[in-house]
């Protein structure tokens, strides 16, 4: 890494399943990010703010309600009002392979559906994160 890169990790929406977003969290932190994770329930507006305030380099959210269509647009939306839309956004849970290509054109950086491995993850954010701060 070029430097400890500050993560939040989100859960939108009303889904209530957060296994995976803390064992998400716990990887990251094991593999040497800084990492904030936000709890259960988290409005778009709530997740925006906590990566203004933890001035975060990545933004990662847990899907796994169906909302992804509503919810990442509008957290998207909010990143640029406040003109965060430089933090990388990838998103994990269930993501139908429809809807990836489409996410990804909004400015999703990377999607991971269930089965991508947490050394894959990390390494993905870890080399994302560094070729970023290479060109600034």
């Amino acid at each position: 890494m070029e430097r400890t890169y500050r993560v939040v990790v989100a859960k939108p929406g009303l889904d209530g399943h957060d296994r995976g977003a803390k064992v998400i969290a716990r990887t990251l932190r094991d593999a040497g990010f800084e990492v904030v994770y936000t709890g259960l329930h988290q409005t778009p507006e709530q997740i925006v703010q906590a990566v203004i305030q933890e001035d975060a380099d990545a933004l990662g959210l847990s899907l796994l309600s169906g909302a992804h269509n509503v919810l990442v647009p509008r957290i998207l939306d909010l990143l640029k009002k406040a003109g965060r839309d430089d933090v990388l956004l990838l998103v994990g849970g269930i993501i139908p392979d429809a809807d990836i290509a489409s996410l990804e054109a909004a400015g999703v950086a990377r999607i991971f559906t269930p089965g991508a491995s947490l050394d894959e993850i990390g390494s993905w954010l870890e080399a994302a994160l560094d070729s970023r701060e290479v060109l600034h």
